[in-house]
């Protein structure tokens, strides 16, 4: 079983929103917390600080990218730190911020919003596409899991206290279709599905909260493997490096003991899966 080695000891109150960014080759991730992104590239580590919580990015070209706040989408450049706002996201509401997000195989971008008390219903999961922000499912408690199926046909997403991800057959243009079913029910062993992605056969790589680990599920629902971290709060994975084999996982340290040293880190395996590229956000 491959082990973990440490990308990061940056010790993030909420680490959030894996991805590569293959232009940079570099991975990049966030504190939804501590307001700020980061950036790795394997030998150097940088971050970018924010006045709001962000948690969640998809790739627009080389140098920008569409990030998730508390309180909107924002087009940002990496090179010279300047934002673009492009639309509110429950600005009016002071109860909410954004959580876990990713762009889709046709361009769109979702993203779910939360209390951040984790308020039973506050929040909701929607979709950036073409210029048109609309709310797909409502209400939702802690959105996760947001991830689609390499040919575009499904979206996968859950609300984690339910212990159930579900998934929802998509048209032509990435909209759903008809109404999200369950499946995969995680309620049996205690599970807390978080963050997930999928690989290039489709299988579906999930962080566990407080299990220490990333499973791997097969696209019919089958359990195939866990991964193992050293700290209980795992949030999100995200495939990545030059031959997509590297498999990040961001962590919590959020009411985590001092004595744990691991938490808030972000992870790297080697693994022999094979991972995809993300695809780009259309703006």
């Amino acid at each position: 079983m491959p082990q973990p080695a440490t990308l990061s000891a940056t010790r993030c109150t909420l680490g959030e929103g894996a991805l590569w960014h293959p232009d940079r080759n570099s991975f990049l991730w966030f504190d939804i917390l501590g307001h700020r992104l980061y950036e790795h590239d394997g030998q150097q580590e940088r971050h970018w600080q924010f006045d709001r919580a962000v948690s969640a990015a998809g790739i627009v070209d080389a140098k920008r990218l569409l990030i998730a706040s508390e309180r909107d989408l924002f087009l940002f450049d990496l090179d010279v730190a300047t934002e673009t706002r492009l639309c509110d996201l429950e600005a009016d509401n002071p109860v909410t911020r954004s959580n876990d997000g990713r762009a889709d195989p046709l361009g769109g971008f979702w993203i779910g919003t939360m209390g951040y008390a984790g308020e039973t219903g506050a929040g909701a999961i929607y979709r950036w596409y073409k210029g048109e922000l609309r709310r797909l499912f409502a209400p939702i408690s802690i959105p996760n899991a947001i991830c689609f199926a390499p040919d575009g046909g499904r979206a996968y997403f859950t609300d984690t206290p339910t212990g159930v991800i579900r998934r929802v057959a998509l048209d032509a243009e990435g909209w759903p279709t008809g109404d999200p079913e369950d499946w995969l029910d995680l309620r049996p062993e205690g599970l807390n599905p978080d963050g997930a992605v999928t690989d290039a056969e489709g299988n579906f790589w999930n962080a566990q909260w407080e299990a220490s680990r990333v499973a791997c599920y097969a696209p019919d629902g089958r359990f195939l493997r866990a991964l193992d971290l050293p700290t209980p709060q795992t949030t999100c994975p995200a495939f990545g490096g030059p031959e997509f084999t590297r498999l990040m996982v961001t962590s919590a340290a959020e009411g985590r003991p001092d004595e744990d040293r691991a938490a808030g880190n972000t992870f790297v395996f080697e693994t022999d899966a094979q991972g995809r590229a993300e695809p780009r956000v259309l703006v």
